[in-house]
């Protein structure tokens, strides 16, 4: 990633930890940068009209220009307009989380989150990338899209550290599963990477990448219901790969 756009993120983040307005000073210290680069920073962000400064010699905050721009484009967003609706569902459905996620070789990142209603879910932060591979439902389900050659490869490769007792430890065992799952369409995750937490996951096609939909919650709610939560994601999969299918999933 390019120095610069690095350093600007890490401002924006660091105001979004912190929750308040910084001066320089407290910038340049939480960042590990010396005041000049912060002082530059803080500079083109001003004049650009992301920041503004409380007072004279005072702390800066961004302002509600930002806000209005990740608006507009999150409204345009071709994924959300096209997945929304029926993750909505599906969530209002099982009334547990849903993500949608973004294949990224043999990894993916969180797109979209809807969560479950119940004090007692699953969460995640948009923007991040998936915690493991070997152990969650989404993991392997990224492992499924790769063609053949490149999953084996990919399992080769991965350090499949345990997370609880149940997770797989075994490339061979994984890659097993892996192939069953392709056949079924959906992936599963039974308390391999939390204890108690359950996930499945399938994936859809568009625009030549791979994206990938997750049901999550606890294992005592969703393993009476398995085969609908697998049934329904395949329904949406299917809509969300060619819209002009009707989806029906309740």
């Amino acid at each position: 990633m390019s120095k610069i756009v690095k350093r600007t993120l890490d401002f924006f983040e660091l105001f979004e930890r912190e929750g308040r307005a910084l001066t320089l000073s407290e910038i340049s210290r939480a960042l590990k940068l010396p005041v000049s680069s912060c002082h530059d920073v803080l500079r083109s962000l001003l004049d650009a009209g992301y920041l503004y400064q409380l007072g004279p010699r005072s702390a800066f905050y961004p302002n509600l220009k930002l806000k209005r721009l990740a608006g507009v484009i999150v409204e345009h967003d071709p994924v959300v307009l096209r997945a929304e609706i029926l993750l909505r569902e599906l969530r209002a459905r099982f009334d547990e989380t849903v993500f949608l996620m973004r294949a990224e070789g043999a990894g993916a990142r969180y797109l979209l989150s809807f969560e479950s209603a119940s004090p007692l879910r699953f969460f995640a932060s948009i923007g991040d990338s998936l915690r493991s591979v070997h152990a969650t439902s989404a993991g392997k389900a990224a492992l499924g899209a790769l063609p053949p050659e490149e999953r084996r490869a990919a399992i080769a490769a991965l350090d499949m550290q345990p997370l609880t007792g149940a997770t797989i430890r075994s490339a061979d065992t994984l890659a097993a599963e892996i192939e069953a799952s392709v056949a079924r369409g959906w992936y599963l995750n039974r308390e391999e990477s939390v204890p108690t937490v359950t996930t499945v996951s399938a994936t859809f096609r568009w625009n030549r990448a791979t994206y990938i939909v997750t049901v999550a919650g606890p294992t005592h709610r969703m393993e009476p219901r398995l085969e609908q939560v697998g049934e329904a994601l395949l329904e949406v999969c299917r809509g969300l790969e060619r819209p002009s299918s009707p989806v029906q999933i309740s």
